[in-house]
């Protein structure tokens, strides 16, 4: 009778205390340090941002490694952390240019000796800057730049190197009383180097789910120099029109990478929704349907949010359109026949409020510095998971 009792009362006391314990929302960013000229590190919205990626460190003969000016940022973060104490920094290991990655998961014996590297580097040489690890792997087995070298058992290495990630860090996090962060960024466009592309071939993906504290799902470059035509870097939803064959347009959008990603394994509290801070263009060969889905010489580079804003929505060159599938702003160039895809405030929060309807543990963006003075694609990206509003009027 006295064990139900206490059970009874557990069960009460958790019905209030979990409340409390809940994950909280990510409001995620990524920091490229190479930006920090022209956007400090004082300038780091940290009242809104909740996880900065700082990006990027490099693997150079099977050890973690930073440019030589990053260690002063890196000072510089443990100060803004201090000032704010519920902001979480991450170093984000990798990115789209990385090698080093395919030798350093390749045995058991240069998994330990990479990741004991990053470890004593991010949480000893530079210990108060940071709160985890992101793996940034582009990409395991094929889909990455065709100079980088991948293996086909990189798959399951880097199932393996996450978890030796994990081994690692749980046991630093013990012996300082503290919790320490393992994240990755993974892809979702099905047009990569080497033509179309399954995340599930190059990623364990459930394997992964369970073993990382949470996915950054980049739900962009899903337009890129690799797609068959002119077409959008982050469209909401599947576009009947584009002529992707049909098994890979049903994945090509927001919506159906979030559900690849799902049907794979990883629970909706585990990933984290990406937005694009930029834009993707195309010369196209001819004007039909305001340049979209046209054959293309070449890529136009449209620059970020605050190129974009500041110079092509102020040229009457150009004109601006809406797509109400893709839920998606985009422009064209009628004289020079370029097409631009970019998000503004009223499709980021748009996504940002998918991210919340359909659970997710928040959502991020590539990347902060893209943003203007006014932050106003942070904020829209916010919103939803700050205040619940409606997304800005069209």
């Amino acid at each position: 009778m006295l064990r139900q009792r206490l059970a009874a009362v557990a069960i009460v006391l958790t019905a209030f205390i979990a409340p409390a314990f809940a994950a909280q929302p990510i409001v995620g960013a990524y920091y490229p340090g190479g930006n920090a000229a022209r956007y400090p590190v004082s300038n780091i919205p940290a009242d809104t941002v909740t996880h900065l990626f700082y990006a990027f460190a490099r693997i150079q003969d099977g050890r973690c490694v930073v440019e030589k000016d990053a260690p002063a940022r890196f000072a510089e973060l443990a100060v803004l952390k201090q000032q704010h104490p519920k902001l979480r920094t991450i170093l984000s290991i990798g990115g789209w240019e990385a090698g080093g990655f395919s030798d350093a998961a390749l045995t058991d014996e240069s998994r330990r000796r990479f990741v004991s590297s990053c470890v004593a580097m991010v949480f000893d040489t530079h210990r108060g800057s940071f709160d985890g690890i992101d793996l940034d792997w582009e990409f395991p087995v094929y889909g990455g730049p065709k100079e980088i070298a991948a293996r086909p058992e990189d798959r399951g290495n880097m199932t393996l190197l996450a978890q030796e990630f994990r081994r690692q860090l749980d046991a630093k996090a013990q012996s300082r009383g503290q919790s320490y962060l393992l994240t990755a960024a993974l892809p979702a466009g099905r047009m990569q180097s080497a033509g179309p592309y399954d995340p599930a071939k190059s990623y364990d993906l459930k394997a992964l789910g369970e073993t990382l504290d949470f996915v950054n799902l980049m739900t962009y470059d899903m337009g890129t120099a690799f797609s068959t035509v002119s077409t959008f870097n982050a469209p909401l939803r599947e576009v009947a029109q584009d002529p992707l064959p049909p098994e890979l347009r049903r994945a090509n959008n927001v919506e159906g990478a979030v559900d690849f990603y799902l049907q794979h394994g990883v629970p909706a509290e585990k990933l984290v929704l990406g937005v694009p801070f930029y834009g993707r263009g195309f010369r196209v060969e001819n004007a039909a349907n305001h340049g979209l889905y046209q054959p293309y010489s070449e890529p136009y580079a449209a620059g970020d949010w605050r190129d974009i804003q500041s110079k092509l929505l102020k040229d009457p060159k150009w004109t601006r359109h809406w797509h109400d599938v893709a839920q998606t702003p985009y422009l064209f160039n009628a004289d020079e026949k370029i097409f631009v895809s970019y998000e503004d405030a009223r499709s980021i929060a748009l996504r940002s409020q998918l991210a919340k309807q359909r659970g997710l543990r928040g959502v991020f963006m590539w990347e902060l510095t893209g943003d203007d003075d006014q932050r106003t694609l942070l904020e829209a990206m916010a919103a939803p998971f700050e205040t619940g509003k409606d997304a800005p009027a069209r």
